[in-house]
């Protein structure tokens, strides 16, 4: 799958286009859900203030994250409109501010995380209809 990102260094913005090789990918939810489970013990589960996100309503057509990082901005939301290649958040990783952008044209039907939240590689992000 070819995905494309627009990226700022020093203020000049280049438009990459990477492509994902190898392997098949694997579906959003079992990816997070085999990473909690083991991380979080149950006491600790109920004192957490991140917000809970239900990755079993994301689905395999929400959009994962390319890399782990740091939600730093949200440019849209819910019943939004977007066509395809327009910017949807802005990943920080690494000290690097990565816009990820709409792999299709569609409405905006869910958005599964919230600004400054932590997210891994393959976490879903967002779901467009």
């Amino acid at each position: 799958m070819l995905r494309k990102f627009k990226i700022s260094i020093d203020g000049q913005e280049y438009l990459v286009e990477m492509e994902e090789i190898g392997g098949t990918p694997t579906p959003v939810a079992p990816v997070t859900q085999a990473v909690e489970q083991p991380a979080a013990p149950a006491s600790e589960e109920k004192t957490e203030s991140q917000p809970a996100v239900n990755q079993a309503s994301a689905g395999a057509d929400a959009m994962a994250a390319p890399m782990p990082g740091t939600v730093i901005k949200i440019l849209v939301a819910p019943g939004d409109q977007v066509v395809e290649n327009q910017p949807l958040l802005v990943l920080e990783a690494m000290k690097m501010e990565n816009e990820i952008v709409a792999d299709r044209s569609g409405q905006v039907s869910e958005i599964f995380v919230e600004r400054n939240q932590s997210v891994n590689a393959g976490d879903a992000l967002i779901t467009i209809k």
